[in-house]
């Protein structure tokens, strides 16, 4: 049987609520001695409205890129002095779906995620990336609220 090497993983969009559960997976991270990732999903509706408004496919892939850039930047800058990540993975899709097959595929992750606080009415509605995780990833999640 292989060997599990347990990591941190934090998913991350930009937002304020994803740097501090980066911060707060980067200090969990250093106390048990696992790597720490980052993780984020290019979001297929935003996709989906860059070609709507007129991106051209090869430009879309840049675009793609450019918002990994800058989301891991801000995540980078923001556990510095705590941790070095690791390793960083860009996917894309469906932000709830892409983050569960990503802790399907690889177990032993401990995942950290930021709660943005949508009002009631929207979560009832719409629900939230992070109760979709939680409703169902099969390992151990961190949901960090402000």
């Amino acid at each position: 049987m292989a060997k599990v090497t347990p990591s941190i993983v934090v998913a991350c969009d930009g937002s304020k609520q994803s740097l501090h559960a980066a911060r707060m997976a980067a200090e969990l991270a250093k106390a048990l001695g696992h790597p720490l990732k980052l993780l984020s999903v290019f979001p297929a509706s935003k996709a989906e409205r860059l070609v709507i408004s007129g991106v051209r496919p090869e430009e879309l892939e840049e675009k793609e890129e450019q918002y990994g850039r800058e989301v891991f930047d801000a995540a980078r800058e923001a556990v510095s002095g705590k941790a070095d990540p690791s390793e960083v993975v860009l996917l894309k899709g469906d932000p709830a779906h892409e983050i569960i097959e990503y802790l399907e595929a690889n177990p032993g992750t401990h995942l950290v995620l930021g709660r943005r606080g949508y009002s009631m009415v929207r979560s009832l509605t719409l629900g939230s990336i992070s109760e979709k995780v939680v409703r169902h990833a099969t390992g151990p999640i961190t949901v960090v609220s402000e």
